[in-house]
């Protein structure tokens, strides 16, 4: 598809659904005409966007029609994917499967002699730069009853900053950053304050907070990927936002003191414990692209820290080694988590490796806590590295392992689940043995001060309070792959997810890091928070305007999300 827009005939429709029952996609008749977009834009602060597959430069193969050389160079690279409106982190999220199996897709390798096509990229929508952009563009949508969706970095494991001819909003630009020395939330008493906070737009991206704070000598609660990519104030946040510093100062919900958002219905609300509480508690946490368009969250920061690292790495000729290992690992997270360890681990039926950290942690003390694995690992007859080491900050920490992007641009689907503190005493084995199988990751992200926060003061799953890891599994596959080989791996990932929940029951999972194909999503992501959620969705969603995979009501619409079901 060319930036150039398609002119379509248009029947207005507003209201809800329209009178259809569906929203309006490109190609319907009720799709606005040039002109009516054109009243649009000149609302806004930019002009519209027409976004286009990320490999759209390559084509046509024969006369590339922009710099070929410059996808290829930064195809695995999350910073240049954020910043293209049409591109996904998982390309597998920019094509659409019909239902006969043949597939809409524009792919990076042109030899495969595929047409270069629009898939599930949006065909148009607002680079939003202010909240008055984003109301413009949420009325519009309203008035003429379009998909709409929201996009800011499109990491998204369930592909809701993407929907087959919708409208975008595309908040990755609205970078401001605000360090307050004292900050007062809207409405709260004046003896309420907080200090060394920051205010970070929808658009900041976690390498840009992390630096911001560290001039002030602070750090913050937060995500991490090569190249720290990942939104720190969208869709992170809104599904609950765990770090590596988590096991110490809490979730990403914990930290966000304040959030400004344009709701379904076009208004611009400032939102905290004093004001639209109900708002603020569902937006931490309830899952994003579900009760508005958030344009600002501020956060909680902490004093920066020096961190005891430890790294692991044992290869192995044997999987019954390394099955007891991985289940040993799982056994001692409440103890690491509980101490303020937050890492990543890796598995395979003959390897297993993880970094680890825990602030403000003395070598000494760091040695004693991990001394009951180091004291397992050296009964086994492995070859292993093991090696803790002070690091001055955690700005140094991170910079130091994340600061090279990659590993993005994959086709990809994962399937995790959160391990309570039970599980990982009793049920470690079996555990292991499903992470081994699938070459899957344990993350410690949760426990310690994760664990001590009551349930009820945000709307993110009540199963975090009492994990301790988060385990997780992922399918991958080649581009140009055929339906019939997508759906091989998709049952393959089905298979990983029902074990997982036949395990576990009752653990709960990640909403941001989740499988599209959940057991019982509604009590999976959200437990006894989901009704709840759902009254607050309905009171702030009146149009239905906003509805994601697997998101709050999305139990409404067909399988597409265009039609009420």
């Amino acid at each position: 598809m060319s930036n150039s827009f398609t002119v379509l005939s248009v029947s207005a429709l507003g209201g809800f659904a329209g009178a259809s029952g569906c929203l309006c996609t490109y190609g319907d008749p009720c799709w606005p005409d040039a002109a009516t977009f054109a009243q649009l834009e000149s609302q806004v602060s930019q002009p519209l966007i027409y976004p286009i597959p990320t490999a759209s430069a390559c084509y046509p193969a024969s006369n590339p029609s922009g710099n070929c050389s410059e996808v290829i160079q930064n195809w695995t690279d999350g910073n240049w994917r954020s910043s293209i409106p049409g591109s996904m982190d998982a390309p597998n999220f920019e094509s659409f499967v019909f239902k006969n199996g043949t597939i809409s897709a524009c792919y990076l390798n042109t030899s495969l002699g595929v047409p270069c096509e629009q898939g599930s990229v949006p065909v148009i929508g607002v680079d939003a730069r202010t909240p008055a952009d984003i109301q413009a563009a949420v009325n519009f949508a309203i008035q003429y009853n379009l998909k709409l969706v929201v996009k800011n970095t499109g990491h998204d494991f369930l592909g809701r900053s993407a929907a087959r001819g919708a409208f975008v909003v595309w908040t990755h630009n609205m970078k401001n950053i605000t360090y307050d020395a004292t900050f007062a939330p809207q409405g709260a008493p004046s003896n309420e304050t907080y200090e060394a906070v920051v205010t970070l737009g929808a658009g900041v991206q976690w390498y840009e907070a992390y630096y911001a704070v560290n001039q002030y000598g602070r750090m913050m609660v937060g995500g991490i990927t090569p190249g720290g990519s990942i939104g720190a104030a969208g869709g992170w946040l809104q599904g609950g936002g765990h770090s590596v510093l988590s096991p110490t100062y809490g979730l990403g919900v914990d930290n966000a003191i304040e959030i400004t958002v344009v709701t379904p219905t076009g208004e611009y609300l400032t939102v905290n414990d004093y004001q639209y509480s109900d708002l603020f508690w569902a937006l931490r946490g309830g899952g994003g692209g579900t009760y508005g368009v958030v344009t600002s969250v501020t956060y909680r920061t902490y004093e920066s820290l020096p961190v005891a690292s430890y790294f692991f790495q044992a290869n192995v000729t044997n999987t019954t080694t390394v099955n007891g290992l991985a289940a040993r690992m799982l056994q001692l997270q409440t103890n690491l988590t509980d101490d303020g360890w937050g890492g990543y681990g890796y598995l395979s039926n003959i390897s297993m490796s993880f970094v680890a950290i825990a602030p403000n942690m003395s070598t000494e003390a760091a040695n004693t806590s991990i001394q009951p694995w180091t004291e397992y690992v050296q009964s086994q007859d492995i070859s292993s590295v093991a090696e803790i080491l002070p690091i001055p900050s955690w700005y140094e920490w991170y910079s130091g392992l994340f600061n090279t992007s990659g590993g993005n641009g994959l086709n990809l689907m994962i399937t995790t689940r959160l391990l309570s503190r039970n599980t990982t005493a009793n049920q470690s084995k079996e555990i292991a043995e499903l992470l081994i199988d699938c070459g899957g990751q344990f993350i410690m992200i949760a426990g310690g001060k994760v664990s001590q926060i009551d349930p009820a003061s945000a709307g993110v799953n009540p199963a975090w309070r009492n994990a301790v890891v988060e385990a997780g599994c992922g399918v991958s596959w080649d581009e140009g792959a055929s339906s019939t080989t997508i759906e091989g791996m998709i049952s393959q990932l089905k298979a990983w997810t029902s074990s997982l929940h036949d395990i576990v029951p009752n653990d709960g999972a990640y909403f941001n890091e989740a499988s599209l194909f959940e057991v019982d999503w509604q009590t999976t992501f959200f437990g006894s928070h989901y009704s709840q959620l759902k009254a607050i969705k309905d009171k702030y969603d009146p149009h239905r305007l906003f509805v994601v995979a697997e998101g709050v009501g999305s139990e409404e619409w067909n399988k597409e999300l265009t039609c009420r079901s």
